[in-house]
């Protein structure tokens, strides 16, 4: 098991590693370097960083003109205000005409704890999923981002991902030769009595689920979505068809993320009983980070419980 580290400190170390021997790599910064972990960058290569300060607007579109001249410009600020305030200029100057500018949101979710509801940002796949032409990635641990990074910057085209504050424990290491492909899940557990969909942290809690759940006698399986979009339909219609029971696990809003997501998928080709596991349309409150998770319901016992509900809805649909 590797050390314990948050995905945004693993996107500065893999901005460095995978940034800096490409000359069309620049990193653009809205006035958070320590938070987003672009500064490492820049302090390794400070003619490719630009602080453009608290103008997240301006930041993208600087991106967007980077990437018309052949640059591949990584735009960094808190999740909240780069999906929130600059949704204008993603939208319109970047996604519409296809530019090869990659948003980093970093401190998104509940997770950012004690700096409240207007910095809990529970919107943002929802605000990126709507844009044509736009890949959203949500990677769970500082292994996957490392590959997440990598994957990015070989992408041509928009991309969002999504980073967080906290250390989370490595899962994806346990694959024997893993590999990061974007609009592809990962199969982390096996199980045919249920499946939990999970992306971000997330994943490591419906790992945790699953042993308890095992402790009932119920065998299910964990998927990790780290691509939000293009959404993975061929690994959710089997899961679907072969457990026959859903539910999936988002530190998010319930409305318009990875649960929305695959729901969309499942309505059209598998219909099966689906749980929910996310914010519930609420704003979040200030509070210690996993404080403020237990009490939104975003923990390993509340998946479980999910998970027990799906398995009774499919076996009263079966009779």
């Amino acid at each position: 098991m590797l050390e314990k580290i948050s995905t945004r400190a693993a996107y500065g170390e893999a901005l460095l590693e995978y940034g800096i021997p490409n000359e069309r790599v620049y990193a653009l910064e809205a006035d958070v370097a320590g938070c987003t972990m672009s500064g490492v960058f820049g302090e390794a290569c400070p003619e490719r960083f630009f602080e453009i300060g608290i103008a997240e607007a301006n930041m993208i579109a600087m991106g967007a003109g980077f990437a018309a001249n052949g640059k591949i410009p990584v735009c960094h600020a808190f999740g909240l205000f780069t999906a929130g305030r600059a949704y204008d200029q993603i939208r319109n100057s970047v996604a519409y005409p296809k530019l090869n500018v990659k948003i980093v949101g970093t401190n998104v979710g509940l997770t950012v704890g004690e700096d409240g509801p207007t910095h809990q940002c529970i919107e943002d796949l929802a605000l990126m999923r709507v844009v044509p032409n736009m890949v959203v990635l949500s990677p769970c641990d500082g292994y996957e981002t490392k590959q997440a990074v990598k994957a990015m910057l070989e992408y041509e085209g928009p991309v969002f991902m999504r980073t967080g504050r906290p250390a989370v424990e490595t899962v994806t290491n346990r694959i024997q030769d893993y590999h990061f492909q974007i609009g592809k899940g990962i199969t982390l557990a096996e199980g045919n009595d249920v499946t939990i969909i999970a992306t971000g942290l997330m994943v490591q809690e419906a790992l945790k689920a699953s042993d308890l759940l095992k402790e009932k006698e119920i065998y299910a399986r964990v998927i990790n979505i780290h691509t939000i979009k293009p959404i993975d339909r061929e690994i959710i219609i089997r899961a679907a068809r072969e457990t026959k029971a859903i539910v999936t696990a988002e530190e998010h809003n319930i409305i318009g993320g990875l649960g929305s997501a695959v729901a969309e998928v499942i309505c059209e080709e598998c219909l099966v009983p689906l749980e929910y596991v996310g914010v519930q349309d609420k704003f979040g409150h200030s509070g210690e980070a996993w404080e403020v998770m237990q009490a939104y319901g975003l923990t390993a016992e509340h998946i479980a419980e999910k998970a027990i509900r799906a398995v009774s809805r499919k076996e009263k649909a079966l009779r």
